[in-house]
């Protein structure tokens, strides 16, 4: 036959499995317990969780100092001109009225003294005038000038004059054309005939000097 297991007691108040669990209830002395309970161990948890750091080291700061700059100097004070200070017109002088000065009575005209006349200056003689050279003189046997044979087609007249100078024995230094006649085939003729003659020399006293003269030459057609 079999043992049937002892079965034990319930004590009142408690219920078996699948019947609603049972709350316990805690005093308010139980509570302040817990809550003391709870506060130590934060406590602790923040003490060994505090560090103590070392000591933190001097801090040197360097600074780099700049060149003092050096003065410059100042530069001159140039003081201001004055300005010129514009001079005031004088006040122009008053007319002063002056008396009149009285008329002296004329002195007595001088009687003039008869005067000898100068003896006359004999003037001095005038000096010997050079006579002209001549070249017409007919012992010279001067040519005329020939007539160019294309003026004289072309119907070309005119007179030319010349001006020579003749040396003292009688020779033409030099011929110049004193005026023409509007032909220059005349006037090359004139020159060219003249340069060739002789002339009679100017003299001054019984001496023979040399001396400008003119020479007048005429080209005309004769029909």
């Amino acid at each position: 036959m079999a043992t049937q297991p002892p079965q034990h007691a319930v004590p009142p108040g408690l219920t078996f499995a699948g019947s609603a669990p049972l709350r316990p209830r805690l005093s308010r002395g139980g509570l302040a317990f817990v809550l003391a309970a709870h506060a130590l161990v934060f406590w602790l948890l923040l003490r060994a969780n505090v560090i103590t750091l070392p000591a933190p080291l001097a801090v040197i700061s360097v600074s780099l100092i700049q060149p003092v700059e050096t003065s410059k100097p100042m530069p001159d004070i140039v003081p201001p001109r004055p300005k010129p200070v514009q001079p005031h017109p004088a006040p122009a002088p008053r007319p002063v009225q002056l008396a009149a000065p009285e008329a002296s009575p004329a002195p007595a005209a001088a009687v003039p003294h008869a005067l000898e006349p100068a003896p006359p200056v004999a003037a001095p003689p005038t000096p010997p005038q050079p006579s002209r050279p001549r070249f017409d003189a007919d012992y010279l046997d001067n040519p005329k000038p020939p007539y160019p044979p294309l003026s004289r087609r072309l119907g070309e007249q005119g007179r030319v004059v010349l001006r020579v100078q003749v040396g003292a024995d009688g020779n033409p230094l030099e011929v110049q054309l004193n005026a023409s006649s509007g032909h220059p085939r005349l006037d090359q003729s004139a020159l060219a005939t003249v340069r060739r003659w002789k002339f009679v020399p100017a003299r001054l006293g019984a001496e023979p000097v040399a001396a400008w003269v003119l020479v007048p030459v005429v080209f005309t057609l004769k029909e």
